[in-house]
Parts: structure tokens; sequence; C-alpha cells
């Protein structure tokens, strides 16, 4: 059950109390929400100091599971890590109980955000989340290692991939073409000559945050910190079958940003990661036992196999990044219905809560090239009646992660 900004705002007192011993002055308080299918309760609630603060609340064991890597990888980034960062990361201020789940508070972060399907060419967005990656990617091994958060070596990544696609065989559903492809790239050798760097687990583009410097778009932070780990970079890039217009300025401008060693191979890694997508929703119908997310998978899996029957296989060395992007965007848009995208995170908009701030305040300017369409401001509710503030929409969260699944294709 959807819980009210003014309860949320409750918890958010609490918590300021215990961090501070102050008790804290709240102004207002909004649902904060893009339609998330109810994986959390989250509200922004505004400080007398003009300060905004984020509640959330998990709704799942899952969405639990996943607050509590968030808030072990946010520890981790200490005062001397986050200087190391050119954007800013959500600040974890404390937490407290609500109920039987966990009522947590973070730092707002200001800026509007773009999905992968429109980021378009050139130099601006694309190119600001891909020096953005570059710049995580670059950062201590040590960083995660001390935290305990996962690691992963080049044999390990290559080993989770072949486990999955044996998964997905097991199922007895996946195209024989599409496990022929597969098979062949798990056994290149050339292909899997991967550094290991820290990674955010397959972040998706919009969980940075962005804001215009001179006219051009700027990474301003990142909201979603709960796969930080080490393992497979191309992993973090898998998102650019989603815009293959900006493909390529996205691996330039990464290449140009990274620290390392340059790695031919990438591109065809994050090409079969997004591909493998596929394979994971497939695996996750069949221990469901969810026979409509295994006959949707079915269908997904159909369509890649028909759009890739003949193109050269992956890691072949011989295709481009235009081209092994356009062969992905070739999966028919019709394959099944559009739903709610919220599978990865409750993704609120920053842009939006920017408009809570007084209606005097100059508006950020869009980003050029950008989202041609306005997005309906979020306003504050009345301070009284905040009790009755609309809940987020709770929708299927097999839905959810369905259309999520299908950001890669554009066709969400």
């Amino acid at each position: 059950m959807a819980r009210s900004p003014l309860t949320l705002a409750a918890a958010a007192t609490a918590v300021l109390s215990q961090a501070t011993g102050v008790r804290t002055s709240i102004t207002g308080a909004a649902t904060l929400t893009e339609g998330a299918g109810g994986r959390f309760d989250s509200a922004v609630v505004h400080l007398d100091d003009g300060t905004r603060l984020v509640v959330r609340v998990p709704e799942s064991d899952e969405a639990e599971a996943e607050a509590v890597r968030e808030t072990t990888a946010l520890a981790a980034l200490t005062a001397g890590v986050r200087a190391m960062i050119p954007f800013r990361a959500p600040e974890h201020i404390g937490q407290t109980r609500l109920g039987s789940r966990t009522a947590r508070v973070q730092t707002h972060l200001p800026g509007y955000r773009v999905d992968a399907s429109q980021i378009p060419p050139g130099r601006g967005v694309a190119t600001a989340i891909a020096a953005a990656i570059a710049g995580i990617h670059d950062l201590p091994a040590s960083i995660v290692q001390g935290a305990g958060l996962p690691v992963r070596t080049a044999a390990q990544v290559r080993a989770d991939t072949e486990r999955l696609l044996d998964r997905a065989e097991a199922t007895g559903r996946l195209p024989f073409g599409l496990l022929r492809r597969w098979s062949r790239a798990v056994a290149l050798d050339a292909l899997w000559h991967v550094e290991p760097t820290v990674t955010l687990g397959g972040v998706d583009p919009s969980a940075f945050t962005v804001t215009d410097v001179d006219g051009v778009p700027t990474v301003a932070g990142l909201l979603t910190w709960g796969g930080v780990s080490i393992g497979d970079p191309a992993e973090d890039l898998r998102w650019i079958a989603s815009a293959p217009d900006a493909a390529s300025d996205v691996i330039v401008a990464y290449s140009s940003a990274a620290g390392r060693s340059p790695d031919p191979m990438l591109a065809e890694r994050a090409r079969l990661h997004a591909e493998l997508e596929f394979a994971k929703w497939l695996v996750h119908g069949h221990d469901s036992a969810s026979e409509s997310v295994m006959a949707d998978a079915v269908t997904l899996l159909e369509s890649l196999d028909e759009s890739v029957r003949d193109e050269p296989p992956i890691g072949s060395g011989t295709v481009s990044v235009d081209d092994a992007i356009a062969a992905l965007g070739r999966v028919p848009a019709g394959a099944t219905d559009a739903v709610d995208t919220s599978m990865h995170t409750d993704a609120y908009d920053p842009g939006l809560i920017d408009d809570l701030v007084d209606d005097d305040a100059p508006s950020e300017p869009a980003a050029a090239g950008t989202l041609d369409q306005e997005t309906e401001p979020i306003e504050f509710s009345d301070w009284p009646g905040a009790d009755e503030a609309p809940a987020a929409e709770e929708r299927d969260p097999d839905d959810a992660a369905k259309n999520a699944l299908r950001r890669w294709t554009g066709t969400a």
C-alpha cells in the first residue's frame, strides 16, 4: 500500500533528528514517481533552509535488497572518492523503520534525465554520459574491494555468461540460431580479453542527471549505485543498442576518456550483453514458473534470431559499431505491447522536482537536441492535505521488467 508524502516526511524528520539531534522543520512534501510499479514509495521533502531530500521505502524483499546494496555502495564513497568523481552521488543521511520496512533518506540531485532511445548523436548527452561512465570505470578497484562488494575476474565474467546460456538452453525454448551464435561468442577467446573495472552493473542512461553548462549537456549526478562491483566495463555500455544514432559517438567518447588500454572488442561485448538480456528474461520466466513471461521471452528471442540471422558472428572483427547496432535495431517494434518502464529503479525525475521551487525562480533550459516533449511537473501538495496525495500507480512488476528489458531495442 502506497504511503503518503506526509508519512514519508515524518520518517525523514525522525531520521534528521537522529542524525543531527535537532528537529528540522519540513515545509512541504510531494510524491516522487514516474510510475515505478510499486517497488518503492518515494517522496521529496522540502526543508525550511531550502534543502531537498528524497525518502524511499521499498515495497518488496527484492527492492529492500537493492536498497541495502545501494546504501553499502554509497558508504564506500568517502570524501576522497567523491572528489575523484566529476559529478555528484547521493549522500545517505540515515534510515529508520517504517512499519515492516526501512525508510532511507538521501540528498536530492537536481537535473533532467534522458532515456537511451532519446539520446541524439554528436557532442552532448551521448558524449557526456560516455565520459561519466569512463570516470566510474577508472576508479580504484580498492574502493569496491574494501566495501565487500562483488568482484569478478575476466574468467568469471565469461563463466557467468556461459552459465546463463546453459540455463537458457535448459528451458528448451531458446532458438537454435541464437544458441549457436552465443555459444560461438562465448568460445571466442579474443572476445574475452577483459580488463575488469569498477562498474555500475549495467547502468541505464536515465540514471544520470544532466544539466546544461554554457548550452552543453553535462552529467551532474548519478542516482543509482546498487550495482557497483568489479566486472566487465562493456556491461555498462549495453544500452547503446537503444541509441543506434549515438552508438559510435558513445564508443569514441568512452574510449577517449578511459584511462586504460583500448579494448577493440568493447562494442562487440556490449552487443552480446544486450542480446543476452533476452536470455535473462527467458530464465526469469522459467524460474518464476510464469508461462506468460516465457511466451513473451520466446517471442522476443525469435524476433532477435530472425534479425541477426544474416549478420556476421559477434566478435568477428568485420562488423563496425554502426553495423552491429543496426542489426539489433531491426527487432520488430510490434513483437509485444509497450508497457511501463520501471524494472531497474523507481526512476524519479529530478527535473520535475525542480519545478517545486518558488514559481518566480528561473526554469532550467532544456538540452538542445534532447527531449521534444514537456513533462508535467509534480506540484507540492498543500501541507495539511498531504495525506491525500495520489499514490504511485501500481503495475504488474513482470510487465515493468519486460519493458525495461525491451529498452535496448528502442521499442518501449
